[in-house]
């Protein structure tokens, strides 16, 4: 079987000490976890400037404008979409919202602004986890 292979950037959405999470809802095209909560973010199109990439998805996502911040993990996991097997690696960053309007795409149904110490609290994606735990360690 074929792999296609993506870079990707995820975004740790602040506000007061809370990061925002969605959760994928049905009408996602490239789902894999429908009902579960993700950070904002996606694949960095060719060419495209891993900023550049992450401002598009956050606007896309939330409708909210950020600060973006510095990168503080990598990790990869390798979904199964649509029938493929995909490899992605994404480049995790801390961003700061400038409001708090969030507006979902069609690809979300609900959205949470959760204490990251309490990431075990929520169904999120087990990708997640380490980039939790990389997150706490950097901001004990």
């Amino acid at each position: 079987m074929e792999i296609k292979m993506f870079a990707a950037t995820k975004a740790f959405v602040m506000h007061d000490g809370k990061v925002l999470v969605l959760r994928e809802s049905n009408k996602y095209e490239d789902g894999s976890n429908c009902g579960s909560f993700d950070v904002v973010g996606g694949r960095v199109e060719p060419g495209q400037h891993f900023g550049e990439s992450l401002i598009r998805e956050i606007k896309e996502e939330t409708g909210l404008d950020v600060e973006i911040g510095r990168p503080f993990f990598v990790n990869e996991w390798r979904p199964q979409v649509r029938g493929e097997q995909w490899h992605i690696v994404a480049t995790f960053f801390v961003c700061h919202a400038r409001s708090l309007n969030v507006i979902l795409s069609e690809d979300h149904d609900q959205h949470l602004w959760i204490n990251p110490v309490e990431y075990h609290d929520h169904p999120l994606i087990e990708n997640l986890h380490p980039a939790f735990e990389a997150y706490l360690d950097i901001h004990k």
